[in-house]
């Protein structure tokens, strides 16, 4: 167990309250009464007790907790008992319904006892995740789909819908996300209450009983489009509350940005048209303008998506339209587009609900790309990605830690920030510095209970090349393969780029005798379901795969991670962001690349060991973890794993034999 400076340990209250919330997880507590198998942990007694001080004293927490450790139960137990409203945003849906349907029922059922307070709780998803009934009831009615699958997952929907009281479509029918664009809105595209199916809609239904009840279950998507809702004078979604509690929060410094800045898409502006036309169908029919409007919107977002270059593209704006002005002339047209769009739609707005919800739509897409012409210089990050058909434009502010902590403060009096990943070493200061949170803000850091010095193996490779060197991808295939033969179970390959996972599974597609999975191949929860229930799969995954996955036992016995997780050189934003570092007198590596590596490695590597049970060996391709200085920085904000260079020593380790 290590506790950060200026730390929480020192000044751990000692009322009823925080006694009630540690004794709950003791031996013999009321949780033992009905959790199978609990057992008591020093360390989420610590992180416990932290968290019940913090939502007592109305202060801020930030609390990063080994895997192993319990936070779940350590932070729910405190917020059940605290008798205020009590917020707890996760960063992935996956955490939201494992709280809300699995963690927080066996919880209330323990505590409700010791409590005056009623413990109701509501699960509350954006918009996106509720069927829509208007949709639903548009999608049957039109010409059904060419696609037999696609035909009868609409069909097998309809039947849920009578059932279902939640409109949840992670609780619908399998295949659902063929036809999930039909039967879901998002914000800008929902009717509110002008829609004729508003008084049955799951969304609002699922917002009421928010409002209404103790403990809401939000994500950090949902909760940050609040905020910004707010600030544009809207209505809130989620409930007023007096405390919040934000698991995953190594997350929340990305998702700000995103909220806190403008961006547009292709996307957005397609289905914009398609409404569009469809309103007018519905409810004008004889406005030849409007349907010319429509056209030329979508001619332009084609010239522009065609001006920005073939295949896929991520880079800052200036300096893409420096090898490319037509790019410029095309963000131009696009512009007037969408303005001449808006002007036809005015006039139309009154006719129909729909075609007013589109001459919404079309101000607001017209005000953003506005913005991006003249973004705030020195402030916003002016870039744009494409890839396909699709681009999006982005304007993001270079810091989110103002904007965050202002409105923090405006929203909650007591704050928790909880996750397996927020120090870099011993030391909060990257993650204070990104949120803009004070440098006495209270902090904790709790090591991993698991016996990884019994559990694991760290295996550096010797002899590997540098990355971007000729070879080194080839290198690293070759040394995964040995880890992948001596590894009786399934096993991760985890790659910083899509490059390297393209070759790998060209590769080990033509190499092994395993089943080999393929990021891209199916959903991600399919593809994990398929991995885990296979034993000794062989599972190929970039960004989405290093975090949020949880699969124990045997089934994940080895991950290898083909480089250390730097930013690209050409990420538009972290650029931007080390040019300001530069600026204002900081050490661009030391400040904006290293700190982030680093999480993102913890992340990586903390898919191998889940449970006390669980064994496994992590190979890091990268020689840099070695030889070079900040190589220990990264070593350090590992688990304690024993470390090797042989390949034998991880033969032994499944053979059960000692290693050198």
């Amino acid at each position: 167990m290590r506790v950060a400076p200026g730390s929480v340990h020192s000044r751990r209250s000692s009322s009823p309250y925080v006694r009630c919330a540690v004794d709950a997880l003791r031996e013999g507590g009321a949780l033992a009464a009905v959790a199978p198998g609990f057992a008591e942990r020093p360390e989420q007694l610590e992180l416990a007790a932290a968290v019940a001080a913090a939502l007592e004293a109305d202060e801020t927490l930030i609390a990063e907790a080994g895997t192993g450790i319990g936070k779940t139960y350590a932070y729910l137990v405190p917020a059940l008992l605290d008798g205020r409203r009590v917020v707890i945003s996760t960063g992935t849906r996956t955490l939201q319904d494992q709280l809300f349907h699995r963690d927080l029922p066996r919880l209330r059922a323990a505590l409700q006892a010791r409590s005056e307070a009623p413990m109701t709780a509501a699960l509350l998803k954006g918009r996106a995740n509720y069927l829509c009934r208007y949709r639903l009831q548009r999608a049957l009615a039109e010409e059904p789909p060419a696609d037999p699958e696609r035909a009868d997952a609409l069909q097998r929907l309809a039947e849920w819908a009578q059932g279902t009281s939640s409109g949840d479509l992670a609780e619908g029918p399998a295949g659902v996300e063929a036809v999930a664009e039909r039967v879901t809105v998002s914000p800008e595209r929902c009717l509110g209450q002008r829609c004729p199916a508003y008084e049955e809609c799951f969304f609002y239904e699922a917002r009421r009983r928010a409002h209404e009840a103790r403990i809401v279950v939000a994500n950090h998507h949902l909760l940050l489009a609040d905020w910004a809702v707010k600030d544009a004078g809207y209505g809130a979604v989620l409930p007023e509350a007096e405390a919040l509690i934000l698991d995953e929060a190594h997350l929340l410094p990305d998702t700000a940005a995103r909220f806190f800045g403008h961006s547009l898409s292709a996307r957005a502006l397609r289905e914009l048209a398609r409404d569009t036309r469809l309103a007018d169908r519905r409810e004008a029919g004889d406005m030849p303008g409007l349907r010319a409007a429509v056209e030329a919107l979508e001619a332009a977002a084609d010239r522009l998506r065609a001006a920005l270059g073939e295949g896929e593209v991520r880079a800052d704006w200036q300096g893409l339209v420096e090898a490319r002005p037509e790019a410029a002339e095309a963000l131009a047209a696009l512009r007037s587009a969408a303005a001449a769009l808006e002007a036809a739609l005015a006039p139309a707005a009154e006719r129909g609900v729909e075609l007013e919800a589109c001459h919404r739509r079309s101000r607001g897409a017209r005000e953003v790309l506005e913005r991006f012409a003249a973004p705030e210089a020195g402030t916003e990050v002016q870039w744009v990605e494409a890839r396909g058909r699709g681009f999006g434009l982005h304007l993001t502010p270079l810091d989110v830690g103002a904007a965050f902590q202002q409105r923090l403060a405006r929203e909650v009096s007591a704050c928790v920030m909880t996750s397996a990943t927020l120090a870099v070493g011993d030391s909060f200061a990257a993650f204070r510095r990104r949120l803009g949170l004070p440098a006495e803000t209270e902090a904790l850091r709790l090591d991993s209970p698991f016996d990884y010095a019994r559990q694991s193996l760290l295996y550096i490779p010797p002899g590997m090349p540098q990355p971007g060197s000729p070879g080194y991808d080839e290198a690293v295939l070759a040394r995964a393969r040995e880890v992948i033969e001596a590894t009786p179970g399934g096993v991760f390959l985890l790659f910083t780029s899509h490059r390297a996972l393209q070759l790998a599974g060209e590769r080990l597609g033509q190499q092994l005798q395993r089943t080999l999975l393929i990021q891209g191949q199916a959903p991600q929860q399919r593809l994990l379901e398929r991995f885990a229930a296979d034993g000794a799969a062989v599972l190929l995954g970039t960004a989405s795969f290093w975090q949020g996955v949880d699969i124990r036992g045997a089934a994940l016995s080895a991950v290898v991670i083909d480089r250390l997780p730097f930013a690209a050189p050409s990420e538009p934003v972290t650029a931007a962001r080390q040019q300001a570092v530069a600026a204002a007198g900081g050490v661009p590596f030391r400040d904006v690349l290293l700190p982030e590596a680093v999480i993102a490695l913890k992340q990586g590597a903390g898919r191998l060991i889940r449970d006390a049970g669980d064994r496994g060996v992590l190979m890091i391709a990268d020689p840099r973890l070695l030889g070079r200085s900040y190589g220990r920085t990264f070593l350090k904000s590992l688990p304690p794993m024993p470390r090797t260079q042989s390949a034998a020593d991880v033969a032994a380790f499944w053979e059960g034999e000692p290693w050198t």
